[in-house]
């Protein structure tokens, strides 16, 4: 086993194009990192780099302490894991298994010992003697798992390799190759477009965006600190609210030290704590900001222990009852934040283009996850608590939180 560093890494190719601009990373042995982000910024490059599999144009790649930018794949002591597991057609499981080790000139029995226990501990032990046309999805992947399994590298290169799965398998593979790469120990780096793979698998996780580096940290704090627009609406689903408002101070008290939040035509009263926690803030009192709020932050008012919680009015103009939460959908008259960071997270969903991009009218659409015991359906006038502890602050222009 062993760690992996990227400093400054780079690729450029040939026509010009900037794949990874400036990478800079260190996986600790034995640490499982996901590299995660929309499609084209990066990730797989970066991830074929460290494998050797990629000219490395800029910075330097060690495995182990060594430089090895000018490595060979097999010289580089890692395991690759594919999309499309790269299986011999040809050949049996336990051959498919073992093939790397013969490649070795391992002696048999200790290439039979390594497959066997590989297979033993994939589920695959009554399937040694199929060949890969007779296996499932999940079972052609648990097959590449255990040809890497059985390499015993210094690190796993995961290429999003659950992809080609369907939900359900998709589900069993990821519990399956956290356990597999927690026995083991051996240092992993797992690339995803599927924000929920790199939530649950990853110690940490490194959100790039048009080949740069967002934001690394563990899965809760990108949740709940992200760095920028672009992490805020790409972590978590339904995706952040993110809409335009205005701090303004009140005269609540007659001290004018309350501190009120514009929404368009609505105004929410926010705890001075608020301000106190991110002090950055006191700069953009009266400045419009991008404000970001969490599904589970909106809450139906009229089943909030209390009722003490700032409220939003609104109408539902969709409802989607999902068993264990009802999303409500509806559309507030305040302006949308368009910079560039959200015109690449509607790329991403797939909604660049479309009109109107953010909202039903003019205003911006938003989601809240009430408990599914709300009674709010579809055309409802609906009171909406809002969690104003738990808001996010970005700045319009440069996209950064404000702390």
């Amino acid at each position: 086993m062993a760690g992996v560093a990227l400093e400054n890494v780079g690729k450029v190719y040939a026509d010009g194009t900037r794949a990874v601009d400036n990478l800079s990373l260190d996986i600790a042995d034995g640490e499982f990192v996901v590299l995660v982000g929309p499609s084209g910024c990066g990730k797989t490059t970066a991830l074929r780099m460290v494998a050797g599999l990629e000219d490395i144009s800029e910075g330097t790649v060690r495995i182990a302490g060594q430089v090895v930018n000018h490595f060979p794949p097999r010289d580089r002591d890692v395991a690759m894991v594919f999309q499309s597991y790269a299986l011999y057609p040809h050949l049996n499981v336990f051959d498919n298994i073992g093939f790397g080790l013969r490649l070795r000139r391992l002696p048999k029995a200790e290439i039979r010992d390594r497959v066997v226990g590989a297979a033993n501990s994939l589920g695959l032990r009554e399937y040694l003697d199929r060949r890969p046309g007779a296996l499932s999805g999940g079972q052609r992947q648990r097959v590449a798992m255990g040809r890497a399994i059985v390499r015993e590298p210094a690190a796993f290169l995961m290429d999003e390799p659950l992809s080609n799965l369907d939900a359900k398998l998709r589900v069993q593979m990821r519990a399956e190759i956290a356990r597999t790469t927690r026995q083991t120990g051996v240092t992993t780096i797992y690339v995803t477009h599927d924000q929920t793979e790199a939530m649950t698998l990853g110690h940490r996780v490194a959100v790039m965006k048009k080949g740069v580096l967002q934001q690394v940290a563990t899965p809760q704090e990108l949740y709940d600190r992200p760095v920028n627009i672009f992490i805020a609406g790409f972590i978590g689903s339904p995706a952040m609210n993110l809409v335009q408002g205005t701090f303004v101070r009140s005269l609540t008290g007659g001290d004018g030290t309350g501190l009120q939040l514009a929404l368009g035509d609505q105004r929410l009263a926010v705890p001075p704590a608020l301000l106190a926690r991110r002090p950055g803030l006191g700069a953009y009192l009266g400045r419009p900001v991008a404000v970001g709020v969490r599904p589970e932050d909106l809450q139906d008012a009229g089943l909030v222990p209390g009722g003490d919680l700032p409220r939003l009015r609104a109408v539902a103009d969709l409802t989607e009852a999902l068993g264990s939460d009802l999303l409500v959908h509806f559309e507030l008259a305040a302006p949308p934040v368009v910079n560039p960071d959200t015109k690449e997270l509607e790329r991403d969903a797939g909604a660049a283009g479309l009109a109107p991009a953010d909202g039903i009218g003019h205003g911006t659409a938003m989601v809240a996850r009430f408990n599914p015991r709300s009674p709010v359906r579809e055309g409802d006038s609906v009171q909406i608590a809002v969690d104003v502890d738990r808001l996010h602050v970005f700045d319009l222009e440069t996209s950064a939180a404000i702390w």
